[in-house]
């Protein structure tokens, strides 16, 4: 084989090149320099100053940006306590002898319904016998001293007996008076009549109208312990939920305010109350006041020593509300976007209050007609 010419050579390998290029233009001296400098920064990128957040023309964000106004609203914050079901003191009463003695008659048993006066218990008492003893003796005395002392009187009126006898008859008069009283007294107290037809038997009744709650003694048994209930009746048609409020509500707290209730006994029901009593001391333990709610409880369906879920409505008064969404969290510190301009934000720190519902409210921080990012904030503090 000859070979090929140079100059033949040179002519092919232009052809060929030109027939490579022939879809391309030729590039510019504007894109070789651009080739060869560095590449820009996106034009849709956040823009940082300080706390300022600027969100560039074109950026998606921008459609996920909500912005509304900061505006007083009225708000009626709520509080949550736990708490129980107690009796009402005044309408809960404890029946402790004030004799001992054998029991020889139960009247009612646990559950019955009792009403004012009515006998509950009969106790066999010596020591009932025992104390109109002791009152018939201070009658008797107190007849013999009244009777010497008026013949020591008629004596010394007709100059028979001496005046000493007379003093004598009188102090003697008065002790016997001084312990027959205390003696019609003592009977009194226990409410054992003075012309009772038994004089040991001694009847225990209901100081109050209710139900007999509890019971511990037994038909037949010797009761001796005058310092503990034999029996317990209780009023229960109107019970008080006692709630522990912290320290840091107290001020929401008001007398006649409504309380809801919710009971673990009953799900999904609620219940209504009024706040009758606020606690005049903090438990120094758990830093919280009491709260007392009276209930009607006709029902019976309010046991004491249920627990239970009290819900406080406070009064109603201007405050800024925000949305729970605006709020971002960043560490320890609160903050929310305030715009300063069309998408551009300032990064503000805030102090809430109390919440309710889907709303905060904002002690501090913000003024109201500002302007705040409600939703798709947490995309700016990325």
């Amino acid at each position: 084989m000859k070979p090929i010419p140079a100059l033949v050579l040179t002519s092919t390998l232009a052809v060929v090149l030109a027939g490579c290029n022939a879809g391309h233009s030729a590039p510019t001296a504007g894109a070789v320099a651009a080739s060869s400098a560095p590449a820009a920064p996106s034009d849709t990128s956040l823009q940082h100053n300080d706390t300022v957040i600027r969100v560039p023309e074109g950026a998606p964000l921008r459609q996920a940006l909500v912005v509304a106004a900061v505006a007083p609203q009225p708000f009626a914050p709520t509080l949550e306590a736990p708490g129980t079901i107690e009796a009402a003191p005044e309408r809960l009463v404890k029946i402790v002898p004030p004799l001992a003695g054998r029991i020889v008659r139960l009247h009612h048993q646990l559950g019955d319904a009792v009403k004012a006066g009515d006998p509950l218990v009969t106790l066999d008492s010596p020591d009932l016998g025992a104390a109109y003893r002791d009152d018939a003796k201070a009658q008797a005395a107190l007849l013999q001293a009244r009777q010497d002392f008026e013949r020591q009187q008629t004596l010394n009126q007709a100059d028979i007996a001496a005046a000493k006898d007379l003093q004598a008859a009188r102090q003697t008069l008065t002790a016997a008076e001084s312990d027959a009283r205390a003696a019609r007294e003592r009977l009194a107290q226990l409410g054992a009549p003075v012309d009772a037809a038994s004089r040991r038997e001694y009847v225990l009744r209901a100081p109050i109208a209710g139900r007999v709650v509890d019971m511990s003694g037994a038909l037949g048994g010797y009761w001796n312990d005058t310092t503990a209930s034999l029996m317990t009746v209780a009023d229960l048609s109107t019970v008080w939920l006692t709630a522990s409020v912290p320290e840091k509500d107290i001020a929401a707290l008001s007398v006649g305010q409504p309380v809801h209730i919710a009971l673990d006994a009953y799900p999904g029901r609620s219940f209504e109350g009024k706040a009758r009593y606020i606690g005049d001391m903090v438990d120094t333990d758990t830093r919280t006041v009491r709260v007392r709610v009276a209930i009607d409880n006709r029902e019976r369906l309010f046991k004491p020593g249920m627990y239970a879920h009290a819900t406080l409505e406070g009064p109603a008064q201007p405050a800024l509300l925000i949305p729970a969404t605006a709020v971002l969290q960043s560490g320890l510190a609160t903050r929310v976007f305030v715009e300063q301009a069309p998408f551009q934000y300032e990064s503000r720190l805030v102090v809430l209050g109390r919440s309710s519902d889907d709303k905060v409210e904002v002690i501090s921080g913000l003024k109201a007609g500002e302007r705040i990012v409600v939703q798709g904030g947490v995309l700016l503090n990325d």
